[in-house]
């Protein structure tokens, strides 16, 4: 698995201003994260492991620190910029799932496609529609969901959907996935196929994966566990 760095957290803050009060929800964060990790940030709720990953995410901006991304500065960024970072190297995979039930499995997964630009699409070998649906219908078969990619989202059980988020998160190659409570909407069986299908994923393609969750099932299926309290790192191992 190639150990090239590729995220490095310095100082990292974020505090949230309200009328009575200002909220430090991360304070003074230092990560670093190697090419293929698969990782978990856990902690209680309310510590800060959200607004972290929606960091990392470019979803929400920084109060001051760094967020280095392949040596780029996500929190020198303007929104333009951060949005272009987005689009074209981040992955995510949501808790519900976020398809459009009008949709079919591979036009979901196309999604991820169309926001890219011309440029982004040939350097994925995209020339045209016919090129974007076969490469989903790939990326579906490798999270196996093989002869399914003409049903309709809602056609599709809870597991199933997770599958065809996954495909979306991966069907642009990108430097990072980022999973948000991945197994909060699933059975127990469920939730252990799609940890499963991640970690086969993770080794066979060298993904880079970072999750939020406390669930424990989560992190015993993960590398390294990152635990926050109050906004503050409390270890990393």
């Amino acid at each position: 698995m190639n150990s090239t760095r590729l995220l490095t957290i310095e100082h990292l803050n974020k505090t949230y201003h309200t009328a009575s009060e200002d909220v430090h929800a991360l304070k003074d964060i230092n990560l670093t994260f190697e090419q293929g990790e698969l990782t978990s940030i856990s902690g209680p709720s309310g510590s800060g492991k959200t607004t972290l990953l929606n960091l990392i995410g470019c979803l929400d901006m920084a109060t001051d620190g760094k967020i280095l991304l392949e040596g780029k500065d996500l929190v020198a960024m303007n929104q333009k910029e951060r949005n272009m970072v987005r689009r074209q190297h981040l992955g995510f995979i949501f808790q519900n799932y976020n398809l459009i039930p009008v949709l079919k499995a591979w036009e979901n997964v196309a999604m991820a496609l169309q926001v890219l630009d011309t440029k982004q699409r040939q350097a994925l070998a995209l020339e045209n529609k016919e090129d974007i649906k076969e490469k989903c219908f790939q990326m579906l078969e490798k999270v196996g969901l093989k002869g399914m990619e003409e049903r309709l989202s809602n056609d599709l059980s809870g597991g199933q959907q997770q599958r065809v988020s996954i495909a979306r998160a991966l069907v642009k190659s990108p430097s990072l996935i980022l999973a948000d409570e991945p197994t909060a909407n699933l059975d127990s069986a469920n939730g252990l196929m799609i940890l499963t299908l991640i970690e086969d994923l993770n080794k066979s393609m060298g993904i880079t994966c970072i999750y939020s969750s406390h669930d424990d099932l989560v992190l015993e299926h993960t590398r390294r566990v990152i635990i926050l309290k109050d906004g503050q790192l409390q270890c990393s191992k």
